[in-house]
């Protein structure tokens, strides 16, 4: 797996009828589906129901069980609302006639308004930055997984011990794009930067703890992100991620997505779950 074509049939879905499709996931963690990939696939669901003159601004989703690899993934969309300029829609992922993800997404007609953003960090540009295979060793002991052969990710840093912390808690910075052109379809790129919104988020959350190590269990609650601005998910991106927040065995990590000329062009907020003893009965 190393073309373009590729990275979109891994968000190709084939459509059921009444709003339902039907998609299947590589792993994220042995055996569990890949959050970004269900993700992005729910929102394709939900796009593909929505009219092309209106964008994706803002999705909100929990993930509900964990998502297997061996068998397809059924996603409901329900049609909550067509308004003026905005359509929402909600999608449920299901497996076994289970829900194991929930989506509500929003989508916007384009209009002119206040424009403000922060000043991207300054970091060392890509292409001065050693491509990072990403094994994900903690996980996966025999070959790098999926995102590392659909992404090119150059890591700011030692991506082991994360960058230091200047008061927010555990920090990373990588540059990530999809490795090949991709088509000039906005949803596309869209549902692309869906899926890369959720890359090492986990790991970065995971360094609340004090070590690389693998806890005894570990997941995505909930996930989050705000498009602000137009980008493309073949060019080079600025993901920055930090850790403000451990506490009840989970950990809130919050990301913003810079193109590589500053401009802001999302948000990202994700709760995960890192516990080292199971829970009590």
């Amino acid at each position: 797996m190393n073309s373009a074509r590729d990275f979109v049939e891994l968000l190709t879905l084939e459509p059921l009828g009444a709003d339902v499709y039907r998609g299947t996931c590589h792993s994220g963690s042995p055996m569990r589906a890949f959050g970004g990939q269900v993700a992005a696939q729910s929102l394709i669901a939900a796009g593909h129901t929505v009219g092309e003159e209106r964008v994706a601004h803002s999705l909100h989703g929990y993930f509900i069980r964990g998502g297997r690899t061996d068998q397809p993934i059924e996603y409901h969309v329900d049609r909550t609302r067509d308004g003026g300029s905005f359509t929402t829609r909600r999608v449920t992922a299901e497996q076994d006639g289970k829900a194991i993800f929930s989506l509500s997404a929003s989508f916007q007609v384009p209009e002119a308004g206040t424009d403000h953003q922060p000043t991207m960090p300054q970091v060392p540009r890509p292409e001065e930055l050693t491509a990072d295979k990403h094994k994900w060793t903690a996980w996966f002991d025999d070959e790098p997984p999926v995102p590392a052969l659909v992404l090119d990710l150059r890591f700011v840093g030692d991506s082991t011990v994360g960058l230091p912390d200047v008061g927010n808690g555990p920090r990373q910075r990588f540059w990530v794009r999809v490795r090949d052109d991709l088509p000039d379809e906005s949803l596309l790129h869209t549902c692309a930067l869906t899926y890369i919104s959720d890359v090492n988020l986990v790991r970065t959350v995971n360094l609340t703890r004090g070590t690389s190590s693998t806890p005894r269990q570990v997941a995505s609650l909930d996930h989050a992100v705000w498009l602000h601005r137009p980008f493309r998910a073949d060019e080079w991106l600025l993901f920055t991620q930090e850790v403000p927040n451990a506490s009840g065995g989970r950990g809130l990590a919050r990301g913003q997505i810079y193109s590589e000329d500053g401009v802001l062009v999302a948000s990202v907020m994700q709760e995960a779950l890192l516990r080292d003893t199971p829970p009590s009965a």
